[in-house]
């Protein structure tokens, strides 16, 4: 009869344990602290911010301007304390079992010199030659940093979001976008 009690699930020697992670440590963790302290600094914002809001008053808004962020604030401020008190008592998230990434792996920083490099073209180019082409080349880049390798059809993909988006805005939103070069023909 086999012992239905151990736990049968091996580990390749070189991967992390994640069972390990899920273990409440004793006090909690000073990084989950930290993020109780920000949701509470977030709150005191929010409380600081409404009470400066001049009331208005109207028929309309029976209300006034201060119940919503007020209501977040105080809202901030209840997780906050509760979140600590989880932490305190040992809790901590499941981890992400679904996830397939490589916890080893080293970080990509040629990917990531690639994009704050486009987004730095695509920043500086923005009112000279206009969204269209601006955001062509923002989304082309970004395709192509991210291992897009079919280059005429991702800059004619980047090409059909840059222009969806650039009649979005200007018909659905009425906000202009710079059209740049292409002044007059857009």
């Amino acid at each position: 009869m086999a012992d239905l009690t151990s736990d049968h699930t091996s580990v390749a020697p070189d991967a992390p344990d994640l069972r390990k992670q899920d273990t409440p440590t004793p006090g909690g963790d000073r990084a989950q602290y930290g993020m109780c302290a920000a949701l509470a600094a977030l709150g005191v914002v929010l409380l600081v911010n409404a009470a400066q809001l001049n009331p208005v008053a109207s028929t309309n808004d029976s209300l006034g301007p201060r119940v919503v962020p007020t209501t977040l604030g105080i809202l901030l401020l209840v997780v906050s304390v509760l979140y600590a008190f989880d932490i305190r008592r040992g809790g901590v998230g499941a981890a992400d079992e679904g996830e397939d990434v490589d916890l080893g792996a080293k970080a990509d920083w040629k990917t990531v010199g690639l994009l704050v490099l486009v987004f730095g073209v695509c920043a500086a180019l923005m009112e000279t030659l206009g969204w269209v082409i601006a955001g062509t080349i923002l989304y082309a880049g970004c395709a192509f940093a991210l291992g897009n390798r079919h280059h005429v059809r991702g800059v004619l993909v980047a090409l059909g979001i840059s222009l969806a988006t650039f009649y979005a805005f200007a018909i659905g939103l009425g906000v202009n976008l710079p059209a740049g070069i292409l002044q007059g023909i857009l």
